[in-house]
């Protein structure tokens, strides 16, 4: 053996042509290669040629590499040789050789420049444990050494990071002793958080909108009066309260009265028609509904005997309004009650009819440190809310907010470039948004972002619905690596963080578990999947919901609740997501997921978004749809959609009907409608 080339080998319980399903997949080689973060294939192997693509490397304490790879020995069941391109001298040899027992030895052999040595040792000492990875995904058989408790949520741990965030610190002593009073009093409520920020910092901001900017003791003040204003209009202790506004201080303050009050929330969608929130009212039956202007004639056709009050007043409805109400309530602050009212929101109805979601109260403050764990906010932090405060990323910034003892700009109609000009002008730390916001701020041009100074915003949280890799990636080049994606559901609140780390190295991930979370992938009996196998995620954590308010609930698994995706962990411990369970498309006998094929599909130099679906077939059952939006002055053919598509992915994966459209379906939290696709009414064109 060479000096400069390491070898190492272990023994696999499968015969070579069985190895070899995940040894000549190198898209797979992530799931079970700690070190690497992802391989995609550009050009599939053919004949006289091993297959091309993209590969990025993690080493342990180093930074993301990433090179373009060929396969120069491609021998089918038999031997596999990567080397970078150009041939720099570096390659890595995989054979399998043949054992008696039906056996095989994977002899693993590499030669490395020498700038890249620190990952000899990490290769050297993972071979093995690959090898019992591999044995155990082709046997079909879940690891029994995964690590179920790494993540447990300790007081030494939960303390770190509420320290580290700065929401636990030294001050007055007076002052810490109202703060610890008030969450004492009221508990890890709305009404809890804000009585303690404004015992703590009471004259520092607390709320800004376009009309006004609200201090800690205001909005104590403020929700003191609001509470007794609705408590004389008959709203008591286990009544519900109807919320349909966009973002403004006049929705805080009102979250904050209905928790003193001990009274439910039920968050209304702006985006709803009017159907659906009658159809709503008529379920909750709310003792009250408080609703910006624009929607008061949607609440004015919904019978019912509830009193009706203007948040955001702009038009003459002759609705009381809340400042109204506050002005002519007394200001004695109301009692803590025996029952934390509850938030109920409502899911993304993308799908029909949305449901309404009871969010648990949180047990204490190990709720924001599971966030805070992830996500480096710090206590004084300015947040710019862009998520809908109805959506529960949007509820999330104004929880963590209040924890924090953070200034809320809220942006009560999202524009991209307002929105830069509201975090330079207020210089912000974070930006709370929606992935569609995200989306089109990068659709404005390079000037018009250049004229910004975005230099204080550490910090842009994302979450609602999937980001693209290629978005990832542009999005951080643009901005710096400021990106974080939260994944989780109305459900079961988070399952996982991907922090600007993870998106550099897997930008497709979901990320890793916060404190106190844990994940896993299982199979159609609720039982664990193989390393590296895909499957139904399930999520623990203390803030799995309540329930639905129609009393049916998603599927358990023990302490586990499932998110409705598939997906699969890889040998690092990130999330992927690869689809929702109720989208699978059964073509041809072949199970496809739409979301892969999208990503490769926005990835397509010309492709600004794209969405994809199953259609009945009457030879394969089901065959994949795809509708595409190009880009400004783009030239595109389905043919040459279809022929990119089939070089990277596998034949059934092929959309056979490809058409264009100007723009895709979305509800105001900018989740595609796919349903709306099916709707001979949405606009096509099978060219473009």
């Amino acid at each position: 053996m060479r000096d400069d080339v390491v070898e190492a080998s272990a023994v696999v319980g499968h015969t070579p042509d069985v190895v070899w399903q995940i040894v000549g997949s190198p898209e797979w080689y992530s799931r079970f290669v700690p070190e690497i973060a992802g391989c995609e294939i550009q050009e599939h192997a053919a004949r006289g040629r091993g297959p091309r693509g993209v590969i990025r490397i993690v080493p342990e304490r180093g930074q993301v590499m990433e090179a373009q790879v060929q396969a120069v020995v491609y021998r089918p069941g038999e031997h596999v040789v990567w080397c970078g391109v150009p041939d720099e001298g570096a390659w890595v040899s995989l054979e399998l050789r043949p054992l008696a027992g039906g056996k095989t030895e994977l002899f693993v052999r590499m030669m490395l420049p020498p700038s890249h040595l620190d990952l000899v040792s990490s290769v050297k000492k993972d071979v093995r444990a690959l090898a019992r990875r591999l044995d155990l995904h082709l046997a079909g058989q879940s690891d029994p050494d995964a690590d179920r408790d790494g993540n447990k949520a300790t007081k030494l741990r939960t303390t770190s990071v509420l320290v580290r965030a700065g929401v636990l610190s030294a001050g007055r002593p007076d002052k810490i002793a109202r703060q610890l009073s008030s969450l004492a009093q009221w508990g890890a409520t709305i009404a809890g958080g804000y009585q303690a920020a404004a015992a703590r910092v009471p004259d520092e901001p607390a709320l800004h909108d376009e009309r006004s900017l609200r201090t800690f003791r205001q909005v104590q003040e403020r929700s003191d009066r609001l509470a007794n204003g609705l408590s004389e209009l008959g709203v008591g202790e286990r009544d519900r309260i109807a919320l349909m506004c966009r973002n403004h201080a006049a929705m805080v303050e009102s979250f904050v009265a209905a928790s003193k009050l001990g009274a439910d929330l039920i968050l209304l969608n702006t985006g709803l028609s009017a159907a659906s929130v009658k159809d709503v009212l008529a379920e909750h039956e709310p003792a009250a509904v408080l609703a910006d202007d624009e929607f008061a004639q949607t609440i004015a056709n919904v019978p019912g005997d509830f009193a009706r009050i203007s948040t955001w007043p702009d038009a003459e409805t002759g609705y009381p309004t809340v400042d109204e109400l506050i002005h002519a309530a007394p200001a004695d602050p109301p009692k803590p009650v025996d029952r934390p009212g509850r938030v109920v929101v409502l899911t993304s109805g993308t799908s029909g009819t949305p449901k309404g979601a009871r969010r648990p109260t949180p047990k204490g403050m190990g709720t924001a440190a599971a966030i805070l764990d992830r996500i480096p906010l710090r206590a004084g932090d300015r947040i710019l809310v862009a998520a809908p405060l109805f959506h529960s990323w949007g509820l999330a910034a104004m929880q963590l907010g209040m924890a924090l003892r953070a200034s809320l700009a809220l942006i009560r109609k999202f524009d991209a470039e307002e929105t830069l000009r509201a975090i330079a002008e207020q210089k912000c730390d974070a930006l709370f948004a929606v992935p569609i916001m995200l989306q089109r701020i990068m659709d404005l041009p390079e000037r018009v972002r250049a004229r910004y100074d975005l230099s204080s915003l550490r910090i842009v949280a994302s979450s609602g619905s999937a980001m693209s890799g290629t978005f990832v990636t542009q999005f951080m080049d643009t901005f710096g690596d400021v990106l974080y994606n939260f994944y989780g559901s109305t459900e079961v609140s988070w399952a996982s963080i991907a922090d600007p780390g993870d998106l550099r190295a897997a930008p497709g991930t979901a990320g890793r578990c916060p404190l106190g979370t844990r994940v896993a992938i299982l199979d159609e009996e609720r039982k664990p999947v193989p390393p590296g196998g895909e499957g139904q995620i399930f999520v623990g954590n203390d803030m799995l919901f309540d329930g639905y308010t129609n009393g049916k609930d998603p599927a358990r698994a023990a302490d586990l609740m499932a998110t409705g995706d598939v997906g699969y962990l890889d040998a690092a411990g990130r999330l992927f997501v690869t689809g929702r369970a109720d989208e699978m498309i059964v073509s041809g006998g072949e199970n496809v997921f739409p979301r892969p094929v999208e990503e490769a599909l926005v990835a397509l130099p010309g492709v600004h978004d794209a969405a994809v679906v199953g259609v009945a077939d009457a030879e394969y059952g089901q065959r994949l749809a795809a509708y595409v939006v190009p880009r400004r002055g783009a030239s595109l053919h389905a043919e040459d959609i279809r022929a990119y598509i089939h070089q990277r992915l596998a034949r059934f994966a092929v959309p056979r009907d490809v058409y264009f459209v100007p723009d895709l379906p979305r509800n105001a939290t900018g989740k595609i409608l796919k349903r709306l696709l099916h709707d001979d009414t949405w606009p096509v064109s099978s060219d473009y």
